[in-house]
């Protein structure tokens, strides 16, 4: 299951994808050369990747000093499979984390929201979007 993350994850990143038509551009690209271009670089910050740094973050994987920039997709997936396990032992709810875990999530992600608003996130629109 988890290479299915990472597979989303890349598609989502335009790492991996299916030829465009030529009447459509390509995604904005969170990835280069097989790397992530890192939370600070990407598109907006709420891109699965980005997503995958910010817990990385809330669960003291990485400190907040590091954005995963130029982190290889082997390197990536292993930071995604901790969370992933983090996550499974509350059910993947923000509810059910210890106070001092919901507390810091909040903030994390209240910033990341903020920011990726800046860049022209829009909450309202689908992952594909």
């Amino acid at each position: 299951m988890k290479a299915c993350s990472l597979m989303s994850a890349m598609e989502q990143a335009g790492l991996v994808t299916r030829p465009a038509p030529q009447t459509e551009t390509q995604p904005d690209s969170s990835m280069s050369d097989n790397k992530y271009v890192g939370f600070s670089n990407d598109k907006h910050g709420m891109t699965q990747l980005g997503r995958i740094v910010l817990d990385g973050w809330l669960f003291g994987f990485i400190p907040e000093t590091e954005d995963c920039t130029g982190w290889e997709m082997g390197r990536m997936q292993m930071l995604m499979d901790k969370v992933q396990d983090e996550w499974d032992k509350y059910g993947s709810l923000p509810s059910r984390l210890p106070d001092d875990l919901r507390q810091r999530h909040t903030e994390l992600y209240i910033k990341a929201m903020e920011l990726a608003k800046r860049k022209g996130w829009n909450p309202e629109l689908g992952e594909d979007d």
